[in-house]
């Protein structure tokens, strides 16, 4: 049976007419950057999930970048976030010379421990940096209220939770700055790479906009320190393409997610949702004791999994000079070591589901 991860290409083919005619669009009238699609994907996006500001950028990773220089923050400064991610969260941290501060996961969600933040908070602390894993939404309110309390500021990363709610809004629509990515696997996701910044703080939005185009205030001045991060207008055309469904593939997801925790076996842990939010199912991810062997078994019947994330952040070797070590994190280094993310798309058929059951069932 052929099973496709993502399934990007009969996502294509079924809005091929729309995503072709909007490319072809922007071809004929070559207004490849900051093209009038972006304008008009940004306020579609503000509609969406209700934030003020929706503002385009060239990747998820730049998007946390933005966040981060929005809010001033300087060398030395700490920003609270999880291990359990994408390398991306700490890098962006790193990268303009702040000091990711780790702090362990929910081992049910897989997201940052509200629980265990404030311990690690300092007079250097500026910012909480939750992560959306997989789709879910961290414990918001938790974590505004620590933040509220201190004085720090919340970005949120949802690089792979666009579409998701917490306590009935969009995960875009909650901190101070919130972001997307638009990788081409994401929930939402474009023909290259892209992503997107929330605010509804109109401070943060200006400069946003100024930096992603080297800090310009006009053509030729330069107000900040910024870089070139827009997003290409030709993306902006696929995801306006793809938006008007997105609705939809939401809850096909969701059924998706649903068929797979009816059926699997008990012993498999699968992901706990929490009440009061929804996932955009990024990813469906369960746990296993013999993950590896699970994993070599499904690839030899033609059922693509991938492990999110191996080798947590604290234990990179990038982040070697924080002197973190094994066993500081002790959830995000056993889940690790267990974590399988199933084929999830909108488009599987049930048959494709039960195969993929039915061969995790013969190998546990």
């Amino acid at each position: 049976m052929n099973i496709d991860f993502a399934n990007l290409q009969l996502q294509y083919q079924k809005y091929k007419t729309d995503i072709d005619s909007n490319i072809h669009s922007i071809l004929n009238k070559s207004n490849y950057i900051l093209g009038e699609e972006i304008n008009t994907l940004e306020r579609q996006l503000e509609n969406f999930t209700g934030a003020k500001h929706a503002i385009s950028c060239s990747s998820g990773t730049d998007a946390l970048m933005l966040a981060i220089m929005a809010i001033d923050i300087q060398p030395g400064d700490e920003i609270i976030t999880t291990p359990f991610t994408w390398i991306s969260t700490g890098e962006m941290i790193a990268l303009l010379k702040a000091k990711p501060v780790f702090v362990d996961i929910e081992p049910d969600t897989f997201n940052i421990d509200a629980n265990l933040i404030e311990a690690a908070i300092t007079e250097k602390t500026r910012a909480i940096m939750p992560v959306n894993l997989f789709g879910q939404p961290a414990d918001l309110n938790s974590i505004q209220s620590i933040a509220n309390k201190h004085n720090l500021k919340v970005i949120i990363d949802g690089a792979q939770s666009f579409g998701s709610t917490y306590k009935n809004k969009t995960d875009s629509n909650l901190g101070d700055i919130s972001i997307t990515s638009f990788f081409p696997s994401k929930p939402l996701g474009c023909y290259g790479d892209g992503g997107a910044v929330f605010t509804n703080n109109d401070e943060y939005a200006e400069k946003i906009k100024m930096l992603r185009v080297h800090g310009q205030t006009k053509r030729n001045y330069h107000k900040y320190i910024g870089i070139g991060g827009r997003l290409d207008t030709i993306q902006a055309a696929v995801l306006l393409a793809k938006l008007p469904h997105f609705s939809k593939e939401l809850l096909d997801r969701q059924k998706v997610a649903d068929f797979y925790s009816d059926a699997l076996p008990t012993i498999i842990k699968t992901p706990i949702i929490k009440s009061e939010r929804s996932s955009a199912w990024a990813q469906y991810t369960v746990r296993l004791d013999n993950r590896d062997t699970i994993q070599n078994e499904l690839k030899k019947k033609g059922i693509p999994t991938s492990i999110f994330y191996p080798v947590p952040l604290h234990l990179q070797e990038c982040f070697k000079y924080l002197n973190y070590k094994q066993g500081d994190f002790l959830v995000s280094e056993k889940v690790s070591n267990e974590v399988l993310s199933l084929p999830m798309n909108p488009f599987l058929t049930h048959d494709q589901l039960d195969y993929v059951i039915k061969n995790i069932k013969d190998n546990l």
